[in-house]
């Protein structure tokens, strides 16, 4: 793994998170508890900073960033972000899922329990609204989310990769 200090900025990541040996983090990145970062992640709080939460994973490709001088990047507890997604400039809240190779533009705001779906581009300026499913591009509401199974599901895949992680850490 690269861990790299830029502008006496340097990443605090909690000794019970799991990196990836070929994931990147840099700057100004703070992590809660229970988090991974999968291969071939990028996380660059380069000129910005990057808040995440507990019991997030941010999967195989993955690219995190911000905006100079204008949007940090807020990520909120339980959020999986998918493979080759990419997460600029925004604020994810809770119990929210980014599909794989979704991309969350500058200055969103993706409420709790929501649903970014696989290949969505969210664009610039757009709140996407607690407990629904986006999808499209440019991406655009596609339903609400029945709450009574949305939450466990949630927390499932949380709870599944706090598990995967564990069993790379077995073989430090």
């Amino acid at each position: 793994m690269l861990i790299k200090s830029v502008n006496g900025k340097t990443p605090s990541i909690p000794e019970d998170c799991y990196v990836a040996e070929n994931a990147t983090i840099v700057g100004d990145v703070s992590f809660g508890t229970s988090c991974s970062v999968w291969f071939n992640a990028v996380i660059r709080g380069d000129v910005n900073f990057i808040k995440i939460g507990n019991k997030v994973n941010i999967q195989d490709g993955a690219i995190i960033h911000c905006t100079y001088k204008k949007h940090p990047t807020i990520i909120g507890n339980n959020v999986s972000i998918g493979h080759n997604a990419i997460v600029h400039g925004c604020t994810i809240h809770d119990n929210v899922l980014i599909g794989m190779g979704a991309i969350i533009m500058d200055n969103c705001v993706i409420e709790s329990n929501s649903i970014v779906a696989a290949g969505a581009v969210i664009t610039q300026n757009t709140i996407v609204g607690s407990g629904s499913i986006w999808a499209g591009v440019p991406a655009k509401k596609v339903k609400d989310i029945d709450q009574s199974d949305f939450a466990g599901e949630i927390e499932r895949i949380s709870n599944n990769y706090v598990m995967y992680s564990s069993w790379f850490k077995e073989e430090e």
